[in-house]
């Protein structure tokens, strides 16, 4: 049995600007079979996260907080409950419009790699 707990998870920024703790990787987790990876996401209030891309299809799950999420040439207010698709390729980022953390989950499948990821400058 495989149980991760966010607080034991260690923290990194990641190359989008947001706080990020990795939750489950097949790469790096065992006995975990998935094909996708699970991350916890926060950013803080007033931020945006760095425009990129990624090859892999993504998913954010909001938890708590607001704000805009901006998709190749479109955006929309997002908030607690919201599930968002952001397909492969698509150039996104996200803006905290709220006045707490944006905390969401982040599912991308194939799972996320470096090496799969364009940060535009």
């Amino acid at each position: 049995m495989l149980i991760r707990k966010l607080t034991e998870m260690k923290e990194i920024v990641a190359a989008d600007s947001t706080r990020l703790r990795e939750l489950l990787h097949p790469e790096r987790d065992y006995p975990f079979s998935g094909r996708y990876s699970l991350a916890f996401a926060s950013l803080p209030p007033g931020r945006a996260s760095t425009r990129h891309r990624l090859k892999s299809d993504e998913v954010y799950y909001v938890l708590s907080g607001s704000g805009r999420m901006h998709i190749d040439n479109g955006s929309a207010e997002i908030g607690v409950g919201d599930a968002v698709d952001i397909p492969p390729g698509a150039e996104q980022w996200l803006e905290n419009t709220g006045n707490t953390d944006l905390n969401f989950l982040c599912i991308v499948d194939p799972a996320w790699r470096a090496e799969d990821e364009t940060v535009i400058e």
